[in-house]
């Protein structure tokens, strides 16, 4: 748990430095997102980390998001960013620390073999580990897009 609260801290801590006005500026990462952008992908990765602690499975909370699943990772993010491009910054943002707050809550029920036994879990291969497929949504997820947007950030300073 103290690894997941520090790498959100840093996450957050590394936000709270971008003025808002540069969030919404495209280019930081090679698809030309945002960091508003990635702030909305990050986000919805917890809500669907957050779906599979709290359910049990994985199968997502709505159709859309079963069939962005099922396609390869840079369609199912770019089919992400496409649903929420549009979204004002303010709400990506409170989107962003809601569904951490929703994460953190499911997580800290979790039982050890919650973490360890993919039987636990509708879907999930035998050869999976629940913690694993967590963390890469989540506290994992944090490092790649933190060195995308300071690299962005030392580049246009």
């Amino acid at each position: 748990m103290q690894e997941l609260t520090g790498r959100r801290a840093e996450w957050d801590d590394m936000l709270a430095e971008i003025p808002q006005e540069l969030m919404t500026v495209p280019g930081v990462n090679e698809d030309g997102w945002s960091v508003k952008d990635i702030v909305a992908h990050v986000a919805w990765y917890e809500s669907e980390a957050t779906h599979i602690l709290k359910s049990h499975t994985l199968a997502s909370e709505s159709p859309e998001n079963d069939r962005i699943w099922g396609i390869p990772i840079n369609e199912r993010n770019s089919a992400f960013y496409e649903q929420n491009r549009n979204v004002p910054l303010s709400d990506v943002l409170t989107m962003g620390q809601d569904a951490f707050r929703a994460f953190l809550h499911e997580a800290q029920k979790l039982a050890e073999e919650d973490l360890s036994d993919p039987a636990r879990y509708k879907g999930m291969p035998a050869d999976w580990a629940p913690w694993e497929v967590v963390a890469s949504n989540t506290f994992e997820h944090y490092p790649d897009h933190v060195a995308e947007i300071q690299a962005w950030r030392e580049g246009n300073s």
